[in-house]
């Protein structure tokens, strides 16, 4: 078992059992499910016309999962990869072909009505194709292929260019070449496209005449729905029925297939005539074909599914306003569990200060197995969460623990990070409703954020009215909130959407208070879980609302919340001076003053200081906290250990040993709101860092992001190719989701070579494959480490390569 200790002093973590999770939530959060839940409890049904692999869905001798994987050539195949720079690729412009000659018979229209249920702003159509392969393949029996996200979808039809029966081998040549393939290449893909399924003589009568087949079809190998390598054995042995290879096609000089086999005089086809390396290659190639993408498309990691995955989780304020609902799922995967299974969990959750004050809970909440769920090569079990929240203390983040039947406990916590859960903004369902094309959603915010601006975010589909073209439109709109009833310690806010039409069911629906990098968001919530009709909240409190209870955080002292009336609003000091501002009277002790603290404990205030501009990524990246009675004291307790720590928009504290090189100075008059948990204390403002630092004498570093020349006893060589279908350095090789350059040359410490991938592989090698190839510097900068943000650690098939500064030359195998 590996070992990790976590920020919540628990020292299990993830068995060897299980695979490093992605940190949640993830970019592809829908992808995942889609792509994994395939059958049983909550299976997304994604699969519902391709499985099994023999489906006639859309009618006789029309199998469904072969009209997937062409589909997605099809759409791919109209790229243009030339001269370092690629147009087009796999971009869902198919949805705008569907007339072309290049894409004859109702097979493609069939498939993109059919994924366009699952399209969401989450799920672009490119990647829903790119989906499809992995369902063809697998249903058949085929090998996994890898699956990115990350697609963006074309707006118009690509060029004329997918091969066609007609063509000569030197033109499937060429046009392969323009896509990215090499002539190898060209027929490893062509062989593993034809796998399965067959042709239709309604679309291709020169090569399968009409009336010829019992059901329309002539299928390409005797096992028509099963993916196997039949396809080019049966072509080697001179037995093949394939209508590409031999009938009427060769008169018709239509005999494609054995075009593009022979081009080479069979040395590739008889290569994959081993089933495993037929399986090997296809994944490989079909990879390919999936992830060529349009220039500046930039793709994610393989998708893999998450051991332990929180799912639908939502807070709602409860009647009285006093307590919330958490409500949603914990999906664990048991495919590597054998026979210890899990008998139950404990979601152990943290208050709004990212303490331990939850009053009777205990801040725990068990739970009890509650469904099962099959993926092609996975098995999930299913937790119900349904766990009462007092609104005064709230909740901020929680971990899970396992138990497992042989009464061991495994706890997950996120990969240290805890699963986060804001309780700042909520959609409240059951005072919103969706009737008739019109939506009307209401939110509840927590009082201490009534001065941000509050939003609702709705993404809609619209149908085309043009049967030939079965995707509708994805519009995405954004209106503000108005302000309704104060209700405890939260205030309900409200906007209707009308006009959603038919496709009303199938939007999506967030709310988002603030904006910029203090937004909180409650989002990609699904229209269709709304009933017809908005409900009053029940037993709503007092007139008297409150800016909402916070518990004590580590370091900080008790403070009490404030009551103002339903119809006050909380005010924030934007008052310029940097020493006295306004007075702060306490009800038991003396009036004291507004101010910026010069020093505090071993730390000098270094200034106000700008938010990193950089999106996703903030000033001080080590550590952050967030609660409602911050002081600079609970955050300067918060950071112990780091060298600089500073407190943002009252209520917000970030740790760090460096600072982003894109934060700079402010004026001091621009850190004016104050702290949550002290009147007296200026915590920064809305991104602006009041910034700390244990030295006053040293300016606060910045960290670089640039490539790094040595890595002693090693130097740079440049960015590099991997090489297709295997890897450019064999020595060794290890994954980690903290890498950086200096972990992995201190793994190949006594090879020649080393190079860093992904952003979180490492390869070694005292050779270099005559096929990787320098790459543009520009290739190896789209991806950082995945443990220091400062460093570049390759990119997709890009290898960060170095050598050892005694070698002189590059040893090609």
């Amino acid at each position: 078992m590996r070992w990790r200790r976590s920020s919540w002093g628990v020292i299990l973590s993830l068995s060897t059992l299980a695979m490093a999770d992605p940190t949640w939530p993830s970019p592809n959060d829908e992808l995942e499910e889609i792509m994994y839940q395939v059958e049983g409890y909550r299976a997304r049904q994604f699969g519902g016309t391709v499985i099994p692999c023999s489906s006639e869905a859309s009618g006789p001798g029309r199998h469904n999962a072969a009209e997937w994987l062409r589909a997605a050539f099809h759409d791919m195949a109209t790229t243009t990869n030339l001269g370092g720079v690629r147009r087009g690729g796999l971009d869902a412009s198919l949805q705008y072909e569907l007339t072309s000659s290049d894409n004859l018979g109702p097979a493609f229209n069939t498939t993109l009505k059919f994924m366009a249920e699952y399209y969401t702003s989450r799920s672009s159509m490119a990647d829903l194709l790119a989906l499809g392969v992995y369902y063809a393949v697998r249903s058949c029996g085929g090998p996994v292929v890898p699956i990115t996200g990350g697609r963006v979808d074309a707006v118009a039809a690509g060029p004329i260019g997918v091969p066609l029966p007609q063509n000569t081998a030197f033109t499937f040549e060429q046009q392969f070449t323009r896509m990215g393939f090499s002539r190898t290449e060209m027929i490893q893909v062509t062989a593993c496209g034809h796998s399965i399924g067959g042709v239709h003589e309604n679309e291709f009568p020169e090569i399968v005449p009409v009336g010829s087949t019992a059901n329309g079809e002539a299928p390409l190998d005797s096992t028509v729905a099963i993916f196997d390598n039949k396809v080019v054995t049966e072509y080697i042995a001179g037995n093949t029925t394939n209508p590409l290879v031999v009938g009427p096609s060769v008169r018709a000089t239509r005999n494609a297939d054995f075009k593009v086999f022979n081009y080479d005089a069979n040395v590739t086809v008889r290569a994959m005539a081993d089933a495993t390396e037929f399986n090997n290659v296809c994944a490989v190639v079909l990879k390919k074909m999936i992830d060529t993408v349009p220039a500046g498309v930039i793709l994610s990691d393989p998708i893999e599914p998450y051991f332990v995955k929180p799912v639908n989780m939502q807070l709602t304020l409860n009647s009285g306003a006093a307590t919330m609902q958490l409500t949603g799922l914990i999906r664990v995967r048991t495919t590597n569990l054998g026979g210890d299974s899990v008998s139950g969990l404990t979601l152990e959750y943290k208050d709004r200060s990212g303490g331990n004050n939850c009053g009777s809970t205990n801040c725990k909440y068990s739970a009890s197995l509650l469904g099962a769920t099959q993926g092609f090569d996975d098995q999930f079990v299913w937790f119900p969460i349904d766990a009462v929240i007092s609104t005064s203390t709230g909740i901020s983040s929680f971990a899970v623990t396992l138990h497992m039947a042989s009464g061991a406990d495994q706890t997950f916590d996120n990969n240290g990070n805890s699963y986060p859960i804001q309780d700042a903004i909520l959609i409240q369902k059951p005072q919103s409703c969706l009737f008739s094309g019109t939506s009307t959603v209401t939110a509840a915010v927590r009082n201490d954020r009534k001065s941000l601006p509050v939003s609702m975010f709705i993404s809609y589909k619209t149908p085309t009215g043009n049967p030939n073209l079965p995707v509708p439109r994805l519009n995405n709109d954004t209106v503000l909130m108005t302000e309704g009833t104060c209700v405890g310690s939260y205030t309900f806010y409200t906007a209707t959407y009308a006009g959603l039409g038919e496709l009303a069911y199938a939007s999506r629906i967030g709310v988002t208070s603030g904006s910029g990098s203090s937004a909180l968001s409650d989002d990609f919530n699904a229209a269709s879980e709304l009933a017809g009709t908005c409900r009053s909240f029940q037993d709503p409190p007092s007139s008297l609302c409150t800016t909402g209870q916070a518990s004590t955080p580590p370091g900080s002292s008790t403070t009490s919340s404030v009551g103002v009336t339903s119809s006050s609003t909380l005010s924030v000091d934007t008052t310029s001076s940097a020493t006295i501002s306004s007075t702060s009277t306490s009800p038991t002790g003396p009036t004291e003053t507004l101010y910026h603290r010069e020093t505090l404990g071993g730390y000098t205030l270094l200034g106000c200081r700008t938010e990193s501009t950089v999106q996703g990524v903030r000033a001080l990246g080590g550590a952050a906290f967030a609660y409602d009675s911050m002081t600079l004291e609970a955050c300067m307790n918060n950071c112990t250990g780091y060298i600089y720590w500073g407190t943002e928009y009252g209520r917000e504290c970030y740790c760090g040993d460096s600072l982003h090189q894109t934060s700079e100075d402010a004026p001091l008059a621009d850190c004016n709101m104050v702290c949550g948990g002290d009147a007296t204390q200026y915590c920064g403002a809305g991104d602006r860092l009041e910034l700390y630092s244990t030295t006053a004498s040293q300016p606060a570093p910045t960290a670089t992001l640039a490539p790094k020349p040595t890595i002693p006893p090693y130097v740079r060589v440049g960015c590099y190719t991997e090489i297709p279908g295997g890897r450019a350095l064999t020595g060794s090789s290890y994954a980690d989701d903290a890498m950086t350059l200096e972990k992995c040359a201190a793994h190949c410490a006594g090879f020649t070579y080393w190079a860093a991938e992904y952003g979180r592989e490492c390869y070694c090698g005292d050779t270099l494959d005559p096929l990787s190839e320098p790459a543009p510097e520009a290739d190896c900068q789209t991806m950082v480490c995945a443990g220091d943000r400062y460093e570049y650690c390759g990119a997709g098939h890009r290898l960060e390569l170095y050598r050892l500064a005694t070698a002189t030359s590059i040893p090609r195998v």
